[in-house]
């Protein structure tokens, strides 16, 4: 079981940078693929950055367009995933979430929703213009 915690969201000026952190609990010790996704009102959950990894070491990261050089996707030995967020736009505004899949056989890490078993409770990211 691997529990979830997301926090560092905020309201903030376009321009301006978050890091969001997510704090993981329970199983930290397993091979992980672990992603973050958000969700603005009315759209799909779209799948942002994704990073497979083994206690501190990564062994694949990956970007979504949308967010590819502005964004960076790390983490911290299996204890906390972290989204550092540069050149925050009003585009950027939405419920933001981390996921986490334990590994077994490979480091096939996809950013699609439906990939992941655990999910935290998001934290909001406001905007404005």
């Amino acid at each position: 079981q691997v529990q979830l915690v997301e926090s560092g969201g905020g309201s903030v000026q376009a321009g301006t940078s978050l890091r969001l952190s997510c704090t993981v609990s329970g199983d930290k010790a397993s091979s992980k693929c672990m992603g973050w996704f958000r969700q603005a009102p009315g759209k799909e959950r779209e799948g942002l950055a994704s990073i497979a990894f083994s206690g501190d070491k990564a062994y694949y990261t990956g970007y979504a367009d949308s967010i590819k050089g502005r964004f960076t996707i790390t983490q911290d030995n299996g204890q906390t995933l972290y989204l550092h967020m540069n050149g925050l736009n009003p585009e950027d505004t939405a419920m933001y979430y981390c996921a986490a899949q334990v590994l077994t056989d490979d480091w096939f890490c996809p950013r699609r929703p439906q990939y992941f078993t655990y999910w935290g409770q998001g934290t909001q990211v406001t905007v404005s213009s």
